[in-house]
């Protein structure tokens, strides 16, 4: 369903809304019975005549994220502005903190630091 141009979802949902069945119009078009199933499911639930992606296009590219995980493996314990600031020197566009911290976030790496606990010995005890 996903290789689908818009122009064959519109085809399958002029044909079955003509009255089509859903078996001529799948051997008209050659793709499979499944797939108009699920455009006329999506036809009938959303009212859209095509698969659309949503949302803004990603600030940084797989490269960019490639640069920014070999800025944080050289030193791990910078803050997030320095690794910000020398990010921009590698982007074309500048980027904010927040979205450095976003981007990070999706690596699984969280700015935490370890609490500082005493230490426990048999005597202090």
């Amino acid at each position: 369903m996903g290789d689908l141009s818009d122009f064959q979802w519109g085809h399958i949902v002029g044909a079955r809304l003509a009255g089509a069945s859903v078996t001529a119009t799948a051997t008209l078009l050659g793709v499979s019975r499944a797939a108009i199933s699920k455009v006329m499911m999506a036809y009938t639930n959303h009212g859209k005549t095509a698969e659309r992606n949503g949302g803004r296009k990603p600030k940084l590219s797989e490269r960019d994220r490639h640069t920014l995980k070999r800025i944080m493996s050289k030193n791990h314990r910078t803050t997030a502005t320095k690794v910000t600031a020398e990010l921009d020197i590698y982007l074309e566009d500048p980027v904010s903190t927040k979205t450095f911290r976003r981007e990070l976030h999706q690596f699984y790496l969280h700015g935490r630091a370890a609490i500082a606990k005493p230490l426990i010995t048999e005597n202090s005890c």
